[in-house]
C-alpha cells in the first residue's frame, strides 16, 4: 500500500485502540465498516478477476471510518486533512539557499577574484567533509545520528503537533498515539525526503554563488590575486594545483605556473585580464565537487522516498490486522512467543496463554513458551541464539508476575535489551492470577490491585513498552479486543 493509505490505516488503528469504551466508534460502527469494506474489496477484486486483498479491505475500511468520525466531529476532519511539515520546507529551503548563495558577493570585493576566496573554499571544504561523514556512516548504520530531534521528526512527519479543540478524550488520546507511532513508522521516508531537500539546497547554494560570480563579471572588471600572512607562493600554488586539478583535466582549462602565482600576489600589480580564468576554474571545481555530487545524492534520496511512498512498509502481521483480515478470509497462522521472567508457568497457565493466542490470532493462533529467565540473569546470556526478529513469530511478549516488584537493574534491564534488539516490537503481559490468589478477600484488595497495576504500567512506559493486564487462570476476565490485540513498543 502507498503512504496515504498506510497513514489512514494507522490513524484508524490508533483511534480504535484508544477507544476502549466505544465512545467514538460503537461496535455497530466497526462491524458496519468491516462488512461494507469487505463487500467493496470483493467487488473491486471481481472486476479485476482476482482475489480480495487485505490492502484493498483496509483501505476501504479506514476511509469509511474516517468519513464517519469526520461527520460526527468536524474538528477531526481538520486533523485528518493535515499534511506534514516537509512540503513547506521542501519548497522554501532550496529557494532560500539559492538566494543566499547569490548574495555571497556582498561579503567580498566586487572588483576582485581572490585566489584564496574564503567563501568559495569553505563551500568546497564543507561539502567534502559531508561526503566523508556520509561515507563513514555507511559502516555504522545502527548508531542514531542524534539529528534531527524526535520532536522535529514528528513535526516533519505529521505536521503541527497541536490537536484541534473540542475533541472527545478517547479521540484525542488516539490522535496523540497516532502522531508518535506515525513519526516512528515514517522515519525512513521522512529521512529520505529531508535528505533530498538538504542535498538540493546545498547544490542550489553553490549554484547561486557561481551565478553571482559570473553576474558581477559582466558588470565589473575583475582583478585576480591573493594575499596571506602564513602561506607562501609555493604553498598557494600547491594548494590550488590540487584543488583545480579535476577541473583542468576534465574541462581542459588553462593551468598556471608558480611564477604566475607569485606575480598575482597582492599588493603587486596584477593583470586585469587574468580574472576570467580563475572564475572559470572556481566555477568548474564547484560544479564537480559540490553541485554534481549533491544532485546525485538528491536523486538517490528522491528514489528512496518515491519507493517508500508507493510501497510503504507497514507490518500487516500484527494482531489488529490479522483479526480484520480474517473477516475477508485472509487468515494465516499466528505465533505468540512468550518469554517469562522470574515466572514459572504451570500447565493451567500455559493453557491460558494458548487462549490468549487464540484471542489474538483466531483459531490459527499458537503459543511458543520459552524457558523462564531467572531473577538477575543477563538477557544477552539467556537469549543468546534467539532470533528476536524471527519472521515466523508475530508477537514476542515478556511475561511478568504482578506479585513481583519491578526493578530497574533486573526487570528494566531485561526489557531494555529486548526493545533495543527487536525491530518487530515487544509486548508485555502482566499476569494478575497469582496476586489475586494471595490477596484473597481483603477489604482493600481493589485499591491495592489498582496501585500495583499503575506501578507496573509506569515502569513499562519508562522502559518504552506498554503492559497489558491478563489473567492466565481465566483469560476471559481481560479479553483482548479482537480489533486491537497487544500493544507493541519499538525503540526509537
Amino acid at each position: 500500500m502507498n503512504e496515504q493509505i498506510a497513514r489512514d490505516v494507522v490513524l484508524v488503528r490508533a483511534i480504535e485502540t484508544a477507544d476502549e469504551k466505544r465512545e467514538v466508534l460503537s461496535e455497530d460502527d466497526r462491524m458496519y465498516a468491516s462488512r461494507s469494506a469487505r463487500e467493496l474489496a470483493q467487488w473491486q477484486a471481481s472486476g479485476k478477476q482476482a482475489e480480495a486483498t487485505s490492502d484493498d479491505f483496509l483501505q476501504q475500511r479506514s476511509e469509511q471510518i474516517i468519513k464517519r468520525i469526520t461527520e460526527r466531529t468536524p474538528a477531526f476532519g481538520v486533523f485528518a486533512r493535515r499534511r506534514n511539515g516537509l512540503k513547506t520546507l521542501a519548497r522554501t529551503l532550496p529557494i532560500l539557499a539559492l538566494l543566499l548563495g547569490a548574495g555571497l558577493d556582498r561579503i567580498t570585493d566586487p572588483h576582485r577574484v581572490d585566489l584564496l576566496s574564503a567563501p568559495l573554499l569553505l563551500i568546497i571544504a564543507w561539502n567534502l567533509l559531508v561526503y566523508l561523514g556520509l561515507f563513514i556512516w555507511l559502516f555504522i548504520p545502527s548508531h542514531p545520528l542524534g539529528w534531527p530531534r524526535s520532536s522535529m521528526v514528528r513535526y516533519l512527519s505529521v505536521g503541527k503537533l497541536s490537536l484541534p479543540r473540542k475533541l472527545p478524550h478517547a479521540l484525542s488520546s488516539g490522535l496523540l498515539s497516532f502522531m508518535g507511532e506515525w513519526a516512528h513508522l515514517s522515519a525512513k521516508l521522512t529521512s529520505a525526503r529531508l535528505s533530498r531537500t538538504i542535498h538540493l539546497s546545498a547544490a542550489l547554494f553553490a549554484i547561486g554563488a557561481v551565478i553571482s560570480l559570473y553576474a558581477r563579471g559582466f558588470l565589473s572588471q575583475y582583478e585576480a590575486g591573493w594575499e596571506s600572512t602564513f602561506l607562501g607562493a609555493s604553498q598557494v600554488h600547491g594548494l590550488l594545483s590540487f584543488l583545480f586539478a579535476p577541473a583542468i583535466s576534465l574541462f581542459h582549462l588553462q593551468g598556471f605556473s608558480l611564477a604566475e602565482i607569485e606575480a598575482l600576489r597582492f599588493p603587486q600589480t596584477t593583470a586585469a585580464e587574468g580574472g576570467a580564468r580563475w572564475v572559470h576554474l572556481y566555477a568548474s571545481t564547484i560544479f564537480l565537487l559540490v553541485v554534481l555530487p549533491r544532485v546525485v545524492l538528491a536523486l538517490i534520496s528522491n528514489w528512496r522516498a518515491s519507493r517508500l511512498t508507493q510501497h510503504f512498509p507497514l507490518d500487516l502481521d500484527q494482531p489488529y490486522f490479522r483479526k480484520l483480515n480474517d473477516s475477508i478470509g485472509v487468515a494465516t497462522q499466528g505465533m505468540l512467543r512468550v518469554l517469562p521472567y522470574s515466572f514459572t508457568v504451570d500447565e493451567q497457565r500455559h493453557k491460558g496463554l494458548g487462549q490468549i493466542a487464540t484471542m489474538l490470532f483466531g483459531e490459527q493462533g499458537r503459543v511458543m513458551l520459552r524457558p523462564s529467565t531467572s531473577y538477575g540473569e543477563e538477557a544477552q546470556d539467556v537469549l543468546r541464539g534467539t532470533d528476536l526478529n524471527d519472521a515466523q513469530v508475530n508477537i514476542t511478549a515478556v511475561l511478568f508476575n504482578l506479585t513481583a516488584t519491578p526493578e530497574k537493574e533486573n526487570h528494566g534491564a531485561f526489557l531494555d535489551y529486548l526493545v533495543q534488539s527487536s525491530t518487530r516490537g515487544i509486548a508485555v503481559l502482566l499476569d494478575e492470577s497469582s496476586y489475586l490468589e494471595r490477596a484473597g478477600e481483603q477489604a482493600d484488595q481493589s485499591a491495592r490491585l489498582a496501585e500495583r497495576i499503575a506501578l507496573w504500567q509506569q515502569f513499562c512506559q519508562f522502559h518504552k513498552t506498554t503492559a497489558t493486564l491478563v489473567n492466565l487462570l481465566d483469560p476471559s476476565l481481560h479479553p483482548l479486543d479482537a480489533g486491537v490485540g497487544l500493544k507493541l513498543s519499538v525503540a526509537t
